[in-house]
């Protein structure tokens, strides 16, 4: 059984305190791992060296950066099935998960490489004789970054790579579900050249790590991915330092079905947004809104869609449905089918589970007054909701707390572009499901979906400070 250990200013490090926890396979129950846990002076290592390597990195230039990157992104491929079997191991994700998480943080370290050439200011004209107004960005400093447990490896390999492109030091708190996935990072980076101190990551207690770090006047950004109540209290906890925020927060993501949809692919567009990686997805198409002339057809052909996929071992290339990650989900799931079904709405197929294996689940007839019209399931199951036309699904839609993503299918080119307009979603997608990201796109939400976006020069933009400069040539005239 290996033990990992923890990784500050370039090195592995035991736990201060000698607290060492167990990594357990969702699929088995089993231990097959060891993780050492960061106390109060592993915490205070880390803000340490990444302060003193920000001295430095944030001068290194923009060629140094690049090369670095592109050989982190070498590694990673060279690496692929080691990490995918980990991911595996750690996650219950099923292959297609794995090999996808790898996938893009290889296409997402490529996509920071060429952002480090292209971190630019502007010339602003001026009203003043002989003044040269310009900006410039600068890295803002230490960022802490808060990852999840749904898609670790993306969700952390995401925010390091922008935060190093950009000039950064970073500071990883993964989550205590799947550590390995951090530390499997801070593996390839060292091994591509990484200067110590740059990035550190520290496996532990949310409470204890999360808090520190984000009090800490050192920290001067944090970037976390989780559920909204927590990072709704993160941003509390930053206001009080000025902190810069960046949250990816829950959501309840509406894909709207109008009358004039291919059936088939309309189906086909849901399952895979709502049962891909068991439904533990924050952008999972978790409402489907069909318009009232199609929505009998399509509930029972989702039902037997849903029905036909394979559930169980992970490891088995043709399972859809893995585990749960946290199989305590799996009752939280129940009661609110329960609470449902009390008002009305009905299961056509799922609905139970075995141990951690949640069965694909479609209900329908999901009304707003329902507790999973708007709470988050981030589990296999996919609620159907009928409208009577257009107008109507956009209504219900925007009926939520959320608003990460949503998606509509249609041929109406107008109807889909009013409706892309009055979506109260950070992304919408048109004829494609609402899982969707591209590593040079602008991803993220409103409302209680986040704050900030992700991808591409939006992420430099999030991590950079914008300084106005001016030069006065010759002498300006003053009016004292």
């Amino acid at each position: 059984m290996k033990e990992y250990k923890l990784f500050i200013n370039g090195e592995w490090q035991e736990s201060a305190d000698g607290i060492i926890a167990d990594d357990v396979n969702p699929a088995t129950g089993e231990t097959f791992a060891t993780v050492h846990q960061a106390t109060e002076k592993n915490i205070e290592a880390a803000l340490t060296a990444a302060t003193e390597a920000g001295k430095d990195w944030r001068n290194t230039g923009p060629t140094t950066r690049e090369r670095l990157l592109l050989k982190a992104a070498e590694i990673m491929d060279e690496r692929r099935d080691e990490i995918i079997s980990l991911l595996i191991e750690e996650s219950g994700c099923v292959f297609g998960t794995g090999w996808y998480q790898v996938e893009y943080s290889i296409d997402s370290l490529r996509s920071a490489a060429g952002e480090c050439r292209r971190i630019n200011g502007d010339t602003i004209p001026s009203d003043v004789p002989g003044l040269l107004s310009i900006t410039t960005r600068q890295p803002i400093g230490l960022i802490v970054g808060i990852a999840p447990f749904n898609v670790p490896f993306v969700l952390a390999s995401n925010k390091i790579d922008k935060a190093i492109a950009a000039g950064n030091t970073f500071i990883l708190k993964p989550s205590n579900e799947t550590p390995i996935s951090g530390l499997l990072l801070a593996e390839i980076y060292q091994q591509a050249g990484l200067p110590a101190g740059v990035l550190n990551v520290l496996p532990g207690s949310g409470s204890t790590i999360g808090s520190r770090l984000i009090q800490d006047p050192r920290t001067r950004m944090i970037m976390f991915t989780g559920s909204t109540s927590t990072g709704k209290k993160i941003a509390v906890e930053a206001a009080k330092g000025l902190k810069k925020i960046h949250l990816e927060m829950g959501g309840k993501s509406p894909l709207l079905i109008l009358r004039d949809a291919d059936l088939e692919y309309a189906v086909n567009t849901a399952s895979f947004g709502i049962f891909n990686h068991q439904g533990q997805v924050c952008m999972a198409s978790s409402r489907v809104i069909v318009e009232t002339p199609i929505y009998e057809e399509f509930c029972t052909k989702l039902a037997d869609k849903a029905a036909s996929l394979k559930v169980g071992n992970p490891k088995d290339p043709d399972t859809i449905i893995g585990p749960l990650i946290r199989s305590q989900q799996c009752e939280f799931i129940n009661q609110q089918i329960q609470q449902a079904t009390d008002k009305g709405a009905r299961v056509l197929t799922g609905g139970s589970h075995e141990g951690p294996f949640y069965q694909p689940t479609v209900i329908v007839d999901v009304t707003p007054d329902m507790q999973i019209y708007d709470e988050e399931s981030f589990g296999p199951v996919v609620c159907v909701i009928r409208a009577k036309d257009s107008d109507q699904a956009m209504q219900l839609a925007n009926n939520s707390s959320f608003g990460l993503s949503a998606g509509v299918i249609t041929n109406d080119l107008n109807k889909a572009m009013k409706l892309a307009n009055g979506l109260e979603s950070g992304m919408v997608h048109i004829n494609a499901t609402t899982v969707q990201c591209e590593t040079n796109a602008p991803f993220g939400g409103i409302k209680d979906s986040g704050v900030g976006r992700e991808g591409g020069r939006y992420s430099i933009d999030e991590m950079t400070e914008l300084k106005w400069i001016t030069i006065q040539q010759g002498q300006r005239q003053y009016p004292f």
